[in-house]
């Protein structure tokens, strides 16, 4: 017991835990603050890892071609906008399943951008460190968070962002009642569909961001398999938060410190189950889901198709 007790200090202790926690959080909460917006409009939008993955291949293929990882950035928000208008268009406009859509076109883009990646072989580099005086010499986070490669503050701005967007503009009140009454939306004159639509994109370009960050801010190349499941990791943040922005960062940042912990007690020289270690993270997002699923409120309509006269 006191070896276990001593494996969890010395990894509490450690600066690398919470480095790689807070790059692990970011690029989840990237992906888990627009599906956060999608889900209060009341879509389930499963093709975030395509998002994520379409993102980090068009931010690739950006900086390969420009040389600008500023650039690469915005392309990887169009990467990842493109999955959105796909699901966006299929589901609420065509009415397909959301569900459907959504993994096949997870599939696609694994697809595409493998094959892609073999023809075309962008080459990229990781961004820039920036540190910012005083914060950055805080103990044990001070590196975390305010020492890193420049996309990773990007986040800080996203965040405030997005709250104000969904809570103080009049577009986020609406995009709320499509969430919780769609029916009574509709008889005030919103267009449903199109609202949800809208969250869909707003998804897509946040979740393409977060894939350019995963290239530049923490991987610093391109592989197809670089997002690896943690795209559905980001949808279940939202959920174990409530579908609250507050408890969907806090989602974020457990599920990382999951991912974290893999790295840190390796790192440690601690010797324990590869494939255990492996799992951890998934396992952790189940057990939350678990505890956590059944005792918050989801957004009314969430996941239902809305057909105008139908209750």
């Amino acid at each position: 017991m006191s070896g276990f007790l001593q494996a969890i200090g010395d990894i509490l202790s450690s600066e690398s835990t919470y480095i790689n926690g807070a790059l692990f959080a970011a690029f989840l909460a990237f992906a888990a603050t627009g599906e956060w917006v999608a889900e209060r409009a009341g879509t389930l939008n499963i093709s975030v890892e395509g998002m994520l993955l379409s993102g980090a291949f068009t931010s690739a293929v950006g900086y390969d071609i420009t040389e600008s990882v500023a650039i690469a950035l915005v392309l990887g928000m169009v990467g990842g906008l493109i999955v959105a208008v796909v699901q966006a268009e299929m589901s609420h406009r065509l009415t397909a399943d959301q569900f459907v859509v959504g993994l096949t076109l997870n599939i696609l883009v694994f697809g595409l951008a493998g094959f892609l990646d073999n023809e075309l072989e962008p080459s990229t580099k990781l961004a820039e460190r920036w540190a910012i005086p005083l914060l950055s010499d805080l103990p044990l986070v001070g590196r975390a968070l305010f020492d890193q490669r420049w996309p990773f503050y990007t986040l800080y701005p996203l965040i405030v962002f997005t709250w104000w967007l969904v809570f103080r503009t009049r577009w986020g009140l609406e995009l709320r009642s499509v969430g919780e009454n769609p029916q009574s939306a509709d008889v005030s004159g919103i267009d449903v569909n199109k609202r949800r639509r809208q969250s869909i994109y707003y998804a897509g370009a946040t979740s393409g961001l977060g894939g350019a960050f995963l290239v530049f801010g923490q991987v610093g190349l391109f592989e197809d398999s670089i997002v690896g499941g943690r795209g559905f990791i980001a949808i279940a943040a939202v959920i174990f938060g409530g579908w609250t922005l507050r408890g969907t960062i806090a989602g974020c940042v457990i599920f990382a410190g999951a991912l974290s912990f893999r790295l840190s007690i390796q790192g440690l020289g601690y010797e324990v189950n590869s494939e255990l270690l492996q799992s951890l993270p998934f396992l952790v997002t189940l057990i939350g889901m678990a505890i956590f699923a059944h005792r918050v409120r989801a957004p009314t309509a969430l996941a239902q198709p809305f057909v105008r006269g139908l209750k």
